[in-house]
């Protein structure tokens, strides 16, 4: 559940609202075409001239390529991210899509198919009942390919020879997500598999007549199998140890073999982390090829012709980039990368060409191609940065602090990025702000932030982002320490870390303040219920308020998969620990200022979460911030929108913790 958009920053502005001021429960309402705003000041356009530069930062994705080698890039130029075409280093960004709602899921034809184009997905108003729909290369027609009614679709991909496209759908009852398979040619489509729950698809065969599939329950658990694409028979795999977590399944080049990421036990030893294995059932051979590597196996992704494997190995937070040679396996020898965060990752179709997203802490995300013969990076993007200065970009370094329990005897220690302004004068104490990531199980990685940019350059604020328990990246046994009744553990380790900060000298532990979206809305509220007499105010963003009322009201095709993760709020056991953890249920507990903004449309965290925190707050006397944008979802695509909440934001940030 973890929020998607990248919110994007803004500044400060003067005084407070005296209607405010005078009365904390008086509420001030404002609405500006889709926007609804309660008890925000406005925002002096002067000051917005200064942060205009960081709110027009932007990043270049890459989401596939051509058969002809040009790269499709996902970038935003206007309000929303949409599908660009370029076709050389630096060169021109042809764009290929216009709509007023984001364009994701992109999935690009193979160089074998009769057809030439891409498939995308689009929701309407961050409602996430996304549509798939076919850009033609040819004509530069666009069609739908979904059934365009309430139900959600995504997953595409493409058989070897283009003849057939598989997708993840609940067109049939809007609760399962089944897998479909599309005739490229007749447009006629058929579900494979219907046997409830939440399936994807990850390759097909290579003569294209069956399909890897798996069925999603949680982070650490999911179930591969095959379909035999002519029969409809579904074989289920055996998974070792009963239950395991499984990061991606593809074919290799004699159909009979396949590559899989997994973290099952290796002979009959538990694994904590998520290696990348081949099998041969036929030939009753087993390779860990990543066992050298104590973390994380991200993802892979094979060339069109087999001959070639590239992976991303997760390390503290930064992505490390390898390459094989099939079937021998052999290391390719790669060019240094920059040090920083790898997004997508592809083949050229003929092999020959490897092309990554990468982004950095100082750096929008921008795509490079390898020359793999070569060895030579070429960067093919370069992304604006609002005019500014990348060299006075702030970069965070890596702290670990100690929390309230322990490990084989010794204290647990939780990570966390540090970003701190440069340049802070002998004896000046820093405010200080704690980011915390959604999912829950997420991870906060060390990218491009407007937000710490602006914070840290333009007014002096420190941020930490913290990965606390229940956090991907660190092991199977640290993702479970905040499941179901254990889930105010996580809350603790945020306690530990205002322990940490009240050591710090450059920090002022008098001026904290929690960010979260999502699952870290959840917990900025929690963190306020528990330490209002610590932390002055906090963002809650999209953010879930009461679990029972939360799983009730999610989307039904959402609901047994945070079950999994939350646990289950019919039963009493849950209903006692969920009465016991959400803040609307205590609201009389925070006393720290509070900012609340919420999508309308959300499918994920309803806004009836956003509103009833908010009148539970106010009810006790307690001033709140709300802001409500109708045509928005689960966080904040819409350019406009995103400039608004931040500068909102940091409106905040300046009245109730910056100031003294």
């Amino acid at each position: 559940m973890a929020l998607r958009s990248t919110l994007s920053v803004a500044l400060l502005a003067l005084c407070c609202s005296p209607a405010f001021a005078a009365d904390p429960s008086a509420v001030k309402r404002e609405e500006v075409g889709n926007r609804v705003s309660e008890n925000i000041p406005a925002i002096p356009a002067e000051l917005l001239d200064k942060l205009n530069r960081y709110q027009n930062t932007r990043g270049a994705g890459l989401a596939g390529w051509t058969r002809e080698g040009c790269l499709l890039i996902s970038t935003r130029f206007a309000e929303t991210a949409q599908v660009h075409r370029v076709c050389e280093p630096m060169g021109m960004r042809e764009q290929l899509t216009f709509y007023p709602e984001p364009v994701s899921g992109v999935a690009a034809s193979p160089s074998k198919a009769q057809v030439n184009g891409f498939i995308f997905g689009k929701d309407k108003g961050g409602d996430e009942f996304s549509q798939l729909y076919w850009f033609d290369f040819g004509t530069r027609d666009v069609s739908l390919l979904t059934d365009g009614k309430r139900s959600q679709n995504g997953g595409a991909l493409f058989s070897p020879d283009g003849k057939w496209m598989a997708y993840a759908g609940t067109g049939r009852n809007g609760t399962d997500r089944d897998i479909y398979v599309r005739n490229v040619a007749t447009g006629e489509t058929k579900p494979v598999v219907t046997q409830g729950g939440s399936w994807g698809a990850t390759d097909f065969s290579p003569d294209g007549k069956r399909l890897l599939v798996s069925r999603y329950v949680s982070a650490a658990e999911s179930y591969p199998g095959v379909v035999d694409l002519d029969s409809g028979k579904l074989e289920m795999f055996p998974v070792d140890g009963g239950k395991a977590a499984f990061g991606g399944f593809a074919f290799a080049a004699d159909g009979r073999s396949v590559y899989y990421v997994s973290d099952e036990p290796i002979d009959g030893k538990p694994q904590e982390f998520q290696t990348l294995r081949f099998h041969d059932p036929a030939a009753n051979k087993f390779e860990v090829l990543t066992a050298s590597i104590p973390w994380d196996v991200d993802g892979f992704t094979l060339s069109e012709d087999d001959k070639r494997l590239a992976y991303v190995t997760n390390e503290d937070g930064i992505s490390k980039l390898h390459a094989i040679e099939l079937p021998s396996h052999t290391p390719i020898a790669l060019p240094d990368l920059p040090i920083g965060v790898i997004g997508g990752f592809e083949f050229s179709p003929d092999g020959k060409r490897l092309a990554v997203t990468l982004n950095s802490a100082t750096s929008p995300s921008d795509t490079y191609v390898i020359d793999l013969a070569a060895r030579k990076l070429d960067r093919w993007t370069r992304s604006e940065v609002g005019g500014l200065d990348a060299s006075k970009f702030v970069a965070p370094t890596l702290v670990r602090y100690t929390t309230f329990d322990q490990v084989e005897g010794k204290p647990r220690t939780i990570p966390a990025f540090y970003y701190r302004p440069a340049n802070v004068p002998k004896g000046k104490k820093l405010p200080v702000i704690i980011n915390i990531h959604g999912g829950p199980e997420g991870q906060s990685l060390p990218t491009f932030s407007p937000t710490a940019q602006f914070l840290a350059n333009e007014l002096g604020v420190a941020m930490l982002v913290p990965n606390v328990r229940g956090s991907t990246g660190y092991g199977k046994t640290y993702l479970s320490l905040d499941n179901a009744e254990k889930r105010e553990d996580s809350v603790k380790d945020i306690g530990a870390l205002l322990d940490w900060i009240d050591k710090q000298p450059e920090l002022d532990a008098s001026r904290i303040g929690v960010y979260g979206g999502s699952y870290g809305g959840y917990m900025v509220l929690a963190s306020l219920m528990h330490y209002s007499d610590r932390i002055r105010a906090g963002v809650d963003i999209v953010g879930i308020s009461d679990f029972t009322t939360f799983l009730t009201n999610t989307e039904s095709y959402r609901r047994d998969l945070r079950r999994a993760e939350y646990g289950d709020e019919r039963t009493p056991q849950m209903q006692e620990v969920f009465a016991r953890i959400s803040p609307a249920r205590h609201s009389d507990r925070i006393a720290s200022r509070l900012f609340v903004a919420q999508g309308k449309n959300d499918p994920r965290v309803p806004y009836t979460e956003a509103e009833q925190i908010v009148k539970a707050v106010r009810n006790n006397g307690k001033p709140v911030w709300y802001l409500l944008f109708n045509d928005e979802g689960h966080g904040f695509q819409k350019k406009a929108n995103a400039d608004y909440f931040g500068a909102a934001t940091m409106l905040f940030w300046q009245q109730n913790l910056i100031g003294e």
